[in-house]
């Protein structure tokens, strides 16, 4: 009788088992359908001989004393070693044109694609993209196996998708797992809304494809999230809207042109919104033009709050970066903003984005500025003298550190008087804490997220 207790429990525990097991997905005819369309990359590159990252697995906390001594040991000959990079790619076409990750392939003498039958062809580089982090090559070969690409719009969360590539050299390795989440930003990384997937992703795997259950690319693979070197289940990969505009436009011109509003922007909290009468955070504000920028053309003003682009909503401030990019240069886009608790319409022409060293040569419009007991301020605009329903004043732009200490004033700071005398402008701030002696204290007016509020300055010369 205990026998065959245990014999039914048993029956039931693989009838179910059987059961879960039906409803899991059958990757073979995926793998079957795709695998000979994905290579191997391998490049090599010249690297200098000084480096501290030739030095294979250095933790990072032992990364500055490797810095160190190479600076303390300089190489005389300045001399430069041959280096191997390896990764995986995906044929695209059935006249040889593959897809990688740039980092892949940069700065590489030689490339060579290694197909699924052991074949090795020499590759050309067509073109890179190192914003999306990807790189175009071509092998002269006719009648080659291709993927489908497919819309990563479609991709919904929890849903299962798939890798193949050669980690760790293991060529055509086969992995999946699910869709943990879409439009991540990473750092310093602004024009890409990459997929993140617990797909076991590692090194060899980047430039691989990442299908979904009907056999299309849906992501280019290309970063992990690691403390170890290995994976820790979070990874991203570049999303197919992506792969399929930068493709087109590298096997067209060798080049990718995005569109260029020249603002920099910060988030919308909930505090920030509600100063802007704004019911909740929505939108990105402008925290700087670029000089003679699109955007500066079109009107935009510094404290103006993009609200629409192109009549898409900007819900947060990492939309407006996508938004532009993908933005067709000397288009004419029509950008809606709150302005003084006002909404306005701009009209912009959107122009290419520029190398980021060109950037970094842009600056906003001069401003002068005057430092006086540690506290720097410039001239408030008439934007903000509007908001604030004020004739004049004086912005904080820095706080040394002894006034900081001494002092509750804050950076954005608006100051409008000091001992009950207006504050107008930087030369009335001047002259005004020029003349209180020094170590005392005075009582200062601002205006801090629109709330006028009194605070106690202490004087230092």
């Amino acid at each position: 009788m205990l026998y065959l207790k245990h014999l039914k429990i048993l029956s039931v525990f693989i009838f179910c088992s059987l059961a879960n097991a039906s409803t899991l997905p059958d990757f073979t005819n995926i793998v079957d359908k795709n695998i000979d369309a994905v290579v191997i990359v391998n490049a090599v590159r010249s690297t200098n001989t000084n480096s501290s990252t030739n030095v294979p697995n250095i933790p990072d906390e032992l990364k500055p004393f490797f810095e160190r001594f190479f600076e303390n040991n300089p190489n005389p000959n300045n001399q430069f070693r041959q280096t191997p990079s390896f990764g995986s790619g995906f044929i695209l076409s059935t006249d040889g044109y593959v897809m990688t990750n740039n980092h892949v392939i940069e700065n590489s003498s030689e490339i060579t694609v290694t197909l699924n039958d052991g074949s090795v062809m020499p590759a050309k580089l067509i073109g890179t993209d190192e914003r999306s982090d990807l790189a175009l090559l071509k092998v002269s070969a006719d009648d080659l196996p291709t993927v489908k690409i497919g819309d990563s719009r479609q991709l919904k969360i929890g849903e299962w998708v798939l890798a193949i590539g050669s980690p760790f050299g293991f060529d055509h390795t086969v992995t999946a797992g699910i869709v943990s989440g879409k439009k991540r930003n990473l750092p310093n990384e602004s024009y890409v809304p990459y997929i993140q997937t617990d797909v076991a992703i590692n090194p060899g795997n980047s430039g691989g494809p990442l299908f979904n259950l009907d056999g299309e690319v849906v992501g280019v693979n290309a970063q992990i999230y690691t403390r170890s070197g290995g994976f820790m289940g979070v990874s991203f990969a570049i999303p197919a809207e992506t792969l399929s505009s930068v493709y087109d436009q590298l096997r067209e011109t060798g080049k990718v042109k995005r569109g260029w509003l020249g603002v920099y922007i910060q988030q919308m909290d909930k505090d920030l919104a509600e100063s802007f009468g704004l019911e909740k955070p929505q939108g990105a504000v402008v925290a700087r033009i670029l000089s003679n920028s699109p955007a500066e053309k079109a009107g935009i003003e510094q404290g103006d709050v993009i609200l629409k682009f192109d009549n898409k909503t900007v819900k947060k401030s990492k939309d407006l970066p996508l938004l532009v990019g993908t933005s067709v240069v000397n288009s004419v886009i029509k950008v809606e903003i709150l302005r003084g608790k006002r909404n306005i319409s701009k009209y912009v022409k959107i122009e290419e984005l520029p190398e980021d060293d060109k950037i970094a040569t842009l600056t906003q419009k001069t401003v002068e500025q005057v430092t006086v007991s540690g506290i720097t301020v410039v001239d408030i605009d008439e934007n903000t003298k509007k908001n604030l329903n004020i004739f004049g004043g004086v912005r904080v732009e820095k706080i040394s550190s002894e006034q900081s200490s001494n002092s509750k004033i804050m950076i954005d700071d608006v100051i409008t008087q000091i001992n009950s005398k207006p504050v107008y402008s930087k030369n009335d701030f001047k002259k005004l804490v020029s003349q209180l002696a020094d170590k005392s204290l005075a009582n200062v007016l601002v205006y801090r997220n629109n709330t006028p509020l009194f605070i106690a300055l202490k004087i230092s010369k």
